[in-house]
């Protein structure tokens, strides 16, 4: 495993820290004009998702955590697991749903996430930040209803439940951002 200086920390680094992986989701270089330099960040634990604060003095070094990134593809759903298939050597994978999290609520059939593995076993999913999902369920559209602001809630082919404006009708297609599950627009 190769080791890093602080020095060298950069968004999106995985760290493996005594008591588990991290993910570099802040850093901040300070120089006071006082003592030493030091590096602020801000770590969210890969297992867990929490996200906390840790400094640390400049330079010291850190073991990374060397991460494979692949693209696959989301195939069907085999009971409780996600089938995937990697897109390059066409090979599938079962998926439990624990290692997807949030991402399986905007799993559709053919939809490519970023599967991470860190020694053969898979610590994160990525999915792209908006995807478009067809409605499948809710109330019907009143003409005219156009208050500002006013809300309902409609019914996603994945089976996820979000807020959106009074004129959204079952069958139409939205844009629904994935982090954090709020309707953007209709497509």
């Amino acid at each position: 495993m190769p080791a890093i200086t602080t020095n060298d920390l950069k968004n999106g680094i995985t760290l493996e820290l005594d008591n588990g992986l991290f993910q570099v989701v802040e850093f901040q270089h300070v120089k006071p004009g006082k003592g030493g330099a030091f590096v602020r960040t801000k770590l969210r634990n890969v297992k867990t998702g929490n996200v906390f604060d840790r400094t640390f003095n400049a330079g010291v070094r850190v073991e990374q955590a060397l991460v494979d990134k692949k693209d696959m593809q989301f195939l069907y759903r085999d009971g409780d697991e996600y089938v995937f298939m990697d897109t390059e050597s066409y090979e599938q994978m079962n998926v439990p749903p624990v290692a997807l999290g949030d991402a399986a609520d905007y799993l559709v059939e053919q939809a490519v996430a970023i599967i991470a593995f860190y020694n053969g076993e898979i610590i994160t999913v990525e999915i792209p930040a908006a995807v478009e999902l067809s409605v499948t369920d809710t109330e019907p559209g009143i003409q005219g209803d156009r208050v500002s602001g006013a809300k309902k809630a409609a019914t996603l082919e994945t089976g996820k439940v979000v807020q959106v404006p009074l004129h959204i009708n079952i069958g139409d297609r939205l844009r629904v951002d994935t982090r954090t599950g709020d309707y953007i627009s209709r497509v």
